[in-house]
């Protein structure tokens, strides 16, 4: 049995889901590439892959994690939301989901807004709260979607050059 293969296969089945996770926020998304593309160089000995493009590929995985956190806390904090707007969002962010793209899009904004209104805010500031915390959350999202390409060209870039 060839092990390459399946450490290949691995691989490819993590950064798949990682990619699918910077989108979807039931999924850790750029933690799940960099475990990809750890799980690849780790296939390969670390041939083409070494110490320093492995230490980058994790900076940018930190950065990832602390800008999607951030941003989503900054668009509710800009907006005057609650930090219940914050897990109202995220809550709604995963019931979308089964909603498909409308569910993806609109399920933070539902979520953030009812959960300012459980809190006893008026229709006015739960809609604003809800805008600001939806905004904050797709940038979270452009942000990892983009660092997660980052990481696969630095990947590729190094495993080709």
């Amino acid at each position: 049995m060839d092990w390459t293969i399946i450490g290949w296969i691995i691989s490819a089945i993590f950064v798949a889901g990682g990619l699918t996770g910077t989108v979807l926020p039931a999924l850790p998304g750029v933690p799940l590439v960099f475990a990809g593309l750890f799980a690849a160089a780790w296939t390969e000995s670390f041939t083409y892959i070494g110490t320093w493009t492995l230490v980058i590929l994790a900076a940018l995985t930190v950065a990832a994690v602390l800008i999607d956190t951030i941003a989503g806390a900054l668009g509710a904090k800009k907006a005057g939301a609650s930090p219940r707007a914050f897990w109202g969002a995220t809550v709604g962010a995963i019931v979308g989901i089964f909603f498909g793209i409308p569910g993806m899009l609109l399920g933070p904004f539902i979520g953030a807004v009812v959960a300012e209104i459980s809190a006893g805010r008026r229709w006015h500031q739960a809609g604003k709260a809800g805008v600001g915390t939806w905004i904050g959350m797709i940038v979270g999202t452009a942000a990892n979607l983009a660092i997660a390409f980052l990481m696969l060209g630095i990947f590729l870039f190094q495993r080709v050059f």
